[in-house]
């Protein structure tokens, strides 16, 4: 079986919006889209009132049946799945990935996943899911470009690699962008300066060239900018489809869940942002 989209709801408008990415990302895809509410523990339906413990569940089942209803008008022969699993959200998220194709999560919620975007809950996921993940603040349409960060590691391949395949998907062009500083940033241009910026486009264009060659109707651009990773990134995504980074750079600590690049661009990316992790 296809490995589905999985997408995580909770009721939140930003969480609908990652639904509707999900779902047409699942059609592109001809894959099936599995919706997830998680629940809270057992236990606290306990300490409620049992008239209140019913109107709870009465939401939670409203949730999922108004994001089945949405997807299901907007893309009627999409192969849809549910579950209201009870218990941690990060947990539960992470199983999913195990399965999954990808996660689909909300920029920020009413009290879910999205809401703890920048707390435990969505960096465990986004630092730690098996498969890709991809956050929804503000869907983007129209540009036809996928914007990937590049920096030689291993992830950095694995983001360039899954750029390509979703600029196939979408029929839109890869700008890659290979950000680097120089040692004295408020240094004159020199001939030392532009050598340096050749031998880092040079680098780029190595890095590219086995997936020029798989995808070859795929156009990309490379830009080698001489700034912050994060300032040429937030600022490539506000005219981009899909923004696809690494989990972690060259320059993170080993084991480091999550680089400080993707971290700063949960908050500032303008588009989607797809953190991606090499399959082990």
């Amino acid at each position: 079986m296809t490995d589905p989209i999985v997408v995580g709801v909770d009721g939140s408008g930003r969480s609908l919006r990652a639904l509707v990415w999900a779902a047409h990302e699942a059609t592109l895809r001809h894959c099936p889209l599995r919706i997830i509410h998680v629940l809270p523990p057992a236990h606290s339906y306990a300490t409620t009132e049992e008239g209140r413990v019913q109107e709870a569940r009465n939401w939670d089942q409203g949730v999922v049946a108004e994001a089945i209803a949405i997807v299901q008008e907007a893309h009627p022969s999409l192969e849809v799945t549910s579950d209201l699993p009870s218990g941690n959200p990060a947990a539960v998220l992470l199983a999913e990935a195990e399965h999954a194709h990808t996660v689909v999560l909300g920029a920020k919620g009413t009290g879910g996943f999205g809401s703890l975007l920048l707390g435990s809950v969505a960096l465990q996921v986004v630092g730690h899911a098996s498969s890709p993940v991809v956050i929804v603040n503000h869907i983007t349409t129209g540009h036809d470009r996928i914007v990937v960060g590049a920096d030689g590691s291993a992830h950095s391949r694995a983001a360039l690699s899954y750029a390509f395949d979703q600029a196939s998907l979408r029929g839109a062009e890869v700008q890659a962008v290979h950000a680097w500083s120089h040692p004295e940033p408020h240094a004159y241009v020199s001939a030392a300066q532009d050598a340096m910026a050749k031998e880092h486009l040079q680098a780029l264009e190595e890095w590219l060239a086995p997936l020029r060659e798989e995808h070859p109707g795929v156009e990309v651009v490379e830009q080698v900018p001489d700034e912050s990773p994060v300032i040429a990134l937030a600022r490539a995504s506000d005219r981009a489809d899909l923004l696809v980074v690494g989990s972690r750079g060259l320059g993170g600590f080993h084991g480091l869940a999550l680089g400080s690049v993707g971290h700063h661009l949960l908050q500032f990316s303008q588009c989607p942002l797809a953190v991606i992790r090499p399959r082990t």
